[in-house]
């Protein structure tokens, strides 16, 4: 190859071109071309310059997409055209590169990869189909092993590369590349963090039974392995999530049939071992009791990793090594035999063994899962103080991880998605620090496992109300610079990504200690400046779900430390129960639900011995009139104001001050800077379904507390464009008059409903993503709905309260087990307002109009948001008859004799004595909760 250089030297006129081809760059792709497939010569080339590997190889590829050195690539084209000859030889390189066993996996994926998208630029579909399929599907078994980048992203970009490549390698085309792909996609699949996990992982059941269907045991001995070792780990994977025992006797069988094949001893032999394992010990965590079947489960899993620990040892083989020690420690941990001390020795030995290999800066993942569970065998050793380590080391490798993912739409989900993850961190560290009288600290990682996500788009939209003025600039600067570095590391595009990712972790060490001197918030949380900052009359009640009792921290200003309630196992049995009967009877038919209102006085009241809320208002000192709430999971459906303290007292009735709600601490910390001192512009949204009969006088009456003329869209003007399409940055008050609906099924979609949100007739077939059927029949059309995306759009930077009269406006997914909570009411938290009002249920129009009318006479009156409307709650529970009838012309509402609202009010009236009281029962005032502040 020189040797043909240097006798067309001749026909290079430019100097500075032949002083480039006397550079290490060019000796490398020289040499790289040579060696054709060699790994042995890659390895001696290499070796001498394996600390500037990554520079070297991105210099040559920035050097030969040159147009100047088009000459030099002709000289030694094969008969491919010059660009294409060397895109063929970057192909086979970046496939060396993907393999290659020395220096740092990372840096030789990321290499494989920066050789391969130079390819791609040359190798198009309409060009060259096969040589782009090639590209892509090595593109796509590349970002499945990539270490650098959000792994989401990088599994996503896997999908898709494989799934161009089956466009041109088609199964009656190219059986045998067809088969390869469809292993490899089933592969991503099973991977896959986006998405619904049970939907990818049965793609990846199909895909990767399809591949088998087509391989012949054995003419494709390598491919059949391959396909049933991973359909059998797909299928494992299933059952983890479903339990059910078709789909591990499925894990079983295909992991079996590929090690029957595998020749023993060797790398792959020992990956299914491993494989088989866990799946072996997956199995005994169905069954809670003790069973001999169980016990030899446990005892098989333990031969399976010791088998594979034959091959891969310490040496050879140092990061499966390390996690196969890793599966080795659980099983051991879990261990039913012998003694159980004996068991959690051996399981916290091979567990910091494999911390001793374990690659956490190129893995942070499996960095965390470890220390995570020799944590739990300190624990069940009663090793207290070594546990508090251990999680407290896998929690900060979690969140440092949050920062890997990326800000944006799709994003978030991720980062839910490692939230939920992690749940189970957060509590068990909790109970750790309760145990070691580290009551701060277990409040603190309470917060740091609570609402990040919605504390981190509060402070990205708002920064600067927020900080001060040069603070906040300096934050958004650095911001700016973390997002494009960050771009720069998820798309490679520098050929520097180790100083890349270096940059990183330093922009955002300045950007938190920046902001740590402000605020602490997030993983900085700090519980003695928070409650320093508070009122010495504000108590505030946090209740934290784990895995066995329930936690409530009760504190105030004066505490040094919170009083910590903790319940026993029979209380969160009670409650599950409890919540489960709740639910079947709100979610009954509209006539059966008749009962669930008539029921709910007595439901509340079971609830509250269930909490022991006489037990929590006694810890409250005297002097504390204001009481803030903060539920955990699915205690945000319910009136936790309402609880029955003693037969005819309620929380609203003891302080008098109010009692409000908040999603986090951190939230209100928030809330609390957000001030908002404005209240005369009124923007409200009336009746735009046109079916509620009191919405129109709720609104006339309330405008009136307003100095400015009101912002009012009636009836059919209230569309989404037209709600979305006004300039709310100057608006006080958003109160919106109508329809909620919060769609269990699917959170996101759930919304307000403007008008035109209903579709009439409905169209056949429904779009799942436009349409969304509603169990009365009707068919909404979310493009026309105030969704939660259509909510984030609105600046309601002044706004200081938001009123959602609609129903269940303050429901969320509280089967999620992130504290990520998804509804409507942290939507309009984050798009600026610092209070809510929200409902639990589905809630009468007359009780509601008048609720509110009183509400907005209180706020006027200047009472903060949770005392005026605890007072009007109060009110209306209280009110007699006659007391009411004097209030409506008091208010000189317009109710005509002959109207729809009169008709209303007189059916619920008519048969009531004076002194009968006709909203007593809790379902007409206790379903609305002030959100923040």
């Amino acid at each position: 190859m020189y040797n043909i250089l240097s006798e067309n030297m001749d026909q290079l006129n430019d100097d500075r071109l032949i002083e480039t081809l006397k550079s290490p760059e060019i000796a490398m792709l020289l040499a790289i071309m040579v060696s054709r497939g060699n790994s042995e010569d890659l390895e001696r080339m290499f070796r001498a310059s394996m600390n500037r590997l990554d520079s070297y190889v991105n210099q040559v590829l920035q050097f030969i997409i040159k147009p100047e050195v088009a000459p030099v690539l002709g000289l030694i084209a094969s008969a491919m055209g010059p660009a294409e000859a060397v895109a063929d030889m970057l192909v086979s390189f970046s496939g060396l590169m993907f393999q290659f066993p020395k220096g740092d996996h990372a840096r030789n994926v990321e290499i494989a990869i920066a050789a391969c998208e130079v390819a791609a630029r040359v190798f198009t579909r309409e060009t060259w189909p096969e040589y782009w399929a090639t590209v892509q599907n090595n593109l796509g078994s590349m970002h499945i092993q990539r270490v650098l980048g959000e792994r989401a992203e990088n599994l996503s970009r896997a999908i898709n590369c494989l799934k161009n490549a089956l466009e041109v390698y088609t199964r009656e085309a190219f059986p045998q590349k067809w088969t390869n792909l469809q292993i490899n996609l089933g592969t991503a699949y099973r991977e896959s963090i986006r998405g619904n996990k049970k939907e990818n992982l049965n793609k990846a059941i199909s895909c990767t039974s399809e591949a088998l269907q087509v391989i012949n045991r054995e003419a494709s001995p390598e491919a059949w392995i391959k396909g049933n070792a991973n359909l059998g780990s797909a299928y494992n994977y299933l059952y983890r999530i479903d339990k059910e025992r078709d789909n591990w006797e499925a894990a079983i069988h295909h992991l079996s049939a590929a090690l029957e094949v595998c020749t023993p001893k060797t790398e792959t032999w020992a990956d299914i071992q491993n494989n088989l394992g866990f799946a072996y010990f997956d199995r005994i965590q169905e069954k809670a009791e003790y069973s001999e079947e169980k016990a030899e489960y446990s005892e098989a899993a333990i031969a399976r990793f010791d088998e594979a620990l034959t091959v891969f040892t310490r040496e050879e083989f140092p990061q499966k090594w390390a996690k196969v020690k890793h599966n080795l420690g659980i099983a051991y941990r879990e261990r039913i035999r012998e003694e159980k001390a004996e068991n959690l020795s051996t399981a916290i030995s091979c567990f910091n063994e494999a911390w001793q290999v374990c690659d956490r800066e190129a893995f942070p993942q499996d960095g965390a899962t470890l220390k995570f569970n020799l944590g739990l065998a300190y624990q069940q050793a009663g090793q207290w103080d070594n546990a508090y380590k251990a999680f407290a080391e896998a929690i900060n490798i979690v969140e440092s991880s949050r920062g890997e993912i990326v800000v944006g739409s799709a994003i978030e989900g991720d980062k839910q998605k490692l939230a939920e993850e992690w749940n189970e961190l957060y509590q068990r560290m909790v109970e750790v620090c309760l145990v070691l009288d580290k009551g701060t600290e277990a409040i603190e990682y309470v917060e740091r496992s609570k609402t990040r996500n919605l504390v981190e788009l509060i402070l990205e939209r708002d920064l600067d109300s927020i900080f001060p003025e040069d603070v906040a600039r300096q934050l958004a600067e650095l911001r700016d610079e973390i997002a494009r570095v960050q771009f720069k590391l998820q798309n490679a595009k520098d050929d520097r990504p180790f100083a890349l990712k270096q940059r990183l972790q330093q922009l955002r060490q300045q950007r938190n200690e920046l902001q740590d001197k402000q605020m602490r918030i997030g993983p900085s949380f700090n519980f003695d400046e928070f409650r320093a900052k508070l009122d010495g009359r504000t108590a505030i009640v946090e209740f934290y779900i784990i895995y066995n009792k329930l936690l409530t921290f009760i504190f105030t200003r004066q505490t040094p430390q919170p009083i910590v309630l903790q319940s026993e196992r029979e209380d969160i049995d009670k409650l599950v129960d409890w919540i489960d009967g709740y639910l079947r009877a709100y979610n009954n038919e509209k006539d059966e639900k008749k009962y669930w209102k008539s029921s709910l006085l007595e439901r509340l009241d079971l609830l509250a011995k269930i909490l022991h809320i006489d037990e929590i208002i006694q810890q409250i000192p005297e002097e504390c009139d204001r009481l803030i709430l903060v539920p955990h999971r699915f205690l945000h459906l319910f009136p936790l104001h309402a609880l029955p303290v003693t037969e005819d007292s309620y929380p609203i009735d003891q302080f008098k001050k109010g009692v409000g709600y908040a999603p986090s601490c951190q939230l209100l910390q928030l809330a609390q800077i957000r001030q908002r001192p404005d209240f005369t512009h009124l923007f409200a949204v009336e009746n735009p379904t046109e079916d509620l009969t009191y919405a129109a006088l709720e609104v006339e009456a309330i405008k009136g507390y307003f100095h400015q003329p009101a912002d009012i869209l009636k009836k059919a003007d209230a569309t989404q464009a037209a709600i979305t399409g006004k300039n709310l940055k100057d608006v006080h008050c958003f109160h919106f008059s109508g329809h909620g609906y919060f769609n269990f099924d699917n959170p996101r979609k759930s919304a307000l409903l403007p008008a035109e949100a209903y579709l009439d007739p409905p169209p056949a077939p429904l779009d799942p993503e436009r349409h969304l059927p509603l169990p009365d029949g009707g068919v909404l059309n979310l493009e026309k709905c105030l969704t939660l995306d259509a909510i984030l759009t609105l600046n309601l930077e002044k706004c200081r309260l938001v009123t959602l009269s609609a129903c269940e406006t303050g429901l969320i997914d509280f089967q999620n087990t992130s504290d990520e909570y998804i509804g409507i009411t942290n939507v309009f938290l984050v798009a600026g307002t610092p209070a809510v009002i929200i409902s639990l249920w589905e809630v009468n129009a007359v009780s509601t109009a008048f609720l509110m009318i009183e509400f907005y006479h209180n706020l006027h009156a200047s009472l903060t948001v949770a005392e005026a409307l605890n007072k009007a709650q109060l009110w209306l529970r209280d009110v007699t008859k006659v007391e009411l009838e004097q209030w409506i012309e008091d208010k000189q509402l317009p109710l005509d004799e002959d109207s729809d609202e009169q008709v209303e009010l007189d059916q619920l009236l008519y048969k009531l004595s004076p002194t009968d009281k006709p909203f007593q029962l809790p379902y007409y005032w206790a379903g609305f909760c002030a959100v923040g502040l």
